[in-house]
């Protein structure tokens, strides 16, 4: 079997690969897409950092191919569901770097604040600007930490041990889990209100890119100070310059860029803004550690069908995985649903197994079901391993339950999800052998295929209601792929799933809440 290592990785790990009997390794990193494509049809796995893109059209070429591994965290390089639609596990190394990431936004914090860069380079020149770069104390100062998952909670105790004032924002987990583990619980206005530094430490997703934007920063204390290790987009680099510019963020210290390298930009040319190439995760340990990671669940993978660390599919065994494979499917799609259809910080998962399994182990389902539902709204390290402690740390309590009895399928997954402000329910099935069916969500019976881009609509049911809604659709160039109703137990509402070719436009939303016989339209990506 055969192994491309396609970017930069640890020798150590290089090394894992030419010793391992049965496995050959070649090293060719910096290919074009073109030379890559030439070559990716003769190889079985392919190791990959940042730099390497994996696309459909690659994918479409790696005829082979059965497992992407990631030496590090972040996949944004990776078309993850063109891979799972060509069956290539998509891997990561989510432990690797998160300490190095973590000591690395304190880092800039600490060299922001003292002006070092500043002070290296005019040191250099032969000037002595002594006066003009005074810096300040971080002691006593309030510590504004946006994510706590792996990171920003290391980041946060790390602020803690210069003796900040540390204040977290994180929209999934409760208020009492940052409590306990000894910070301040706080809204994001409050944080943005009250921080003398602010750090981000959340993944890029459509609800965080432009986070940090000029609504934002009119809320902040004036003399804020920004840090961004995380992804670039979360913080809007044209309303962070007129920010900076009109005094009132001092100064931001940013790892990560809307596009990388960023080439000539704008903001790079304030004194007040520091920043480095992307080296959150930049250490010799950290390189080492994700280098061997990722050897070892390829080899894994390719000798013993064994699944660590992936992102889109369960760590099982080879065997389990075969007569799992359909459930596993829809198991992660009813909880990415959850994950969208629910609001509020997560309490409690519920999921409740009825009918013929043929007594097999269920737990790799539960854990899919809670893999799907924290990815989007957690960090973009959420695997199958990871998944029960982060539920864990988060202080969700998750419940599983069987019965041999289903009165309307042949086997169903009820998924409950509670919530500090709501409670959700879906259930799904499989059809034929490896179909998966949402049939339910909250009170309405649906027969729905989780995947796509989709639409919830919510309407009263009267006469020309699909109508009205095609005539909108067609009149803007939105295809309806497919559609399902479902009707609640008293008959006056409906419930429409859409799904459309291509993503529904704001301008298109807004034209079909505007209707008087819907009463929400809920935009779902499954």
């Amino acid at each position: 079997m055969k192994v491309l290592v396609s970017d930069n990785l640890g020798e150590t790990g290089i090394k894992m690969f030419e010793d391992e009997e049965g496995i050959e390794v070649d090293v060719k990193t910096g290919l074009s897409p073109e030379e890559l494509k030439e070559i990716i049809a003769g190889y079985d796995a392919l190791a990959i950092r940042s730099a390497t893109k994996v696309t459909e059209d690659l994918l479409a070429s790696a005829e082979k191919l059965k497992v992407v591994g990631r030496a590090g965290i972040g996949l944004d390089n990776v078309d993850i569901p063109a891979a799972t639609k060509h069956g290539v596990a998509v891997m990561n190394t989510p432990g690797g770097n998160t300490v190095t990431t973590a000591e690395h936004a304190i880092a800039m914090m600490m060299t922001l604040t003292r002006n070092i860069p500043q002070g290296t380079s005019s040191l250099k020149e032969g000037r002595w600007d002594k006066k003009k770069l005074q810096g300040r104390e971080v002691l006593n100062k309030t510590y504004g930490v946006i994510g706590f998952g792996n990171i920003g909670s290391i980041a946060a105790d790390r602020a803690r041990g210069l003796k900040m004032r540390v204040v977290i924002y994180d929209p999934i987990v409760t208020p009492e889990r940052i409590e306990k583990a000894g910070f301040e619980s706080v809204t994001l206005e409050e944080l943005y209100r009250q921080s003398d530094y602010i750090t981000i430490h959340v993944p890029k997703l459509k609800q965080t890119t432009g986070l940090l934007n000029k609504e934002a920063f009119d809320q902040m204390k004036d003399g804020v100070m920004i840090i961004n290790c995380a992804r670039g987009g979360i913080v809007d680099e044209s309303d962070l310059y007129n920010a900076i510019t009109s005094g009132k963020v001092a100064g931001a210290a940013l790892d990560v860029f809307e596009t990388e390298p960023p080439g000539k930009i704008p903001l790079l040319e304030l004194d007040q803004v520091i920043c480095t190439p992307h080296l959150g995760a930049s250490t010799s340990e950290a390189q080492t550690n994700v280098a061997v990671a990722v050897a070892d669940q390829i080899i894994q993978y390719l000798k013993n069908d064994t699944v660590i660390n992936a992102v889109n599919v369960p760590s099982v065994t080879g065997d389990l995985l075969k007569k799992l494979g359909p459930f596993l499917s829809l198991g992660d799609r009813m909880g990415c649903l959850q994950a969208q259809l629910c609001n509020g910080p997560l309490k409690e998962i519920a999921i409740e197994y009825s009918g013929d399994f043929q007594g097999l182990d269920l737990s790799p389902v539960t854990t899919s079901v809670v893999k799907g539902l924290l990815a989007p709204l957690v960090t973009d390290d959420v695997n199958s391993v990871n998944a029960p402690v982060l539920a864990k740390d988060m202080g969700i309590n998750v419940t599983e339950t069987s019965s041999s009895e289903s009165s309307d399928y042949s086997n169903m997954i009820k998924v409950k999800v509670i919530t500090t402000e709501m409670t959700t329910i879906v259930a799904g099935t499989i059809f034929g052998k490896n179909d998966p069916r949402v049939v339910r969500i909250n009170d309405f019976s649906v027969e729905m295929v989780p995947m796509g881009h989709l639409a919830l609509i919510h309407n009263l049911d009267k006469p020309g209601a699909i109508g009205s809604i095609g005539t909108i659709l067609g009149e803007n160039g939105i295809n309806i792929a497919r559609m399902q109703v479902g009707q609640d137990k008293d008959g006056v509402n409906n419930i429409i799933f859409l799904r459309t070719d291509t993503p529904m436009p704001d301008d298109i939303l807004e034209k079909l809440r505007a209707l008087s016989i819907i009463k929400d339209v809920t935009v779902l990506e499954l």
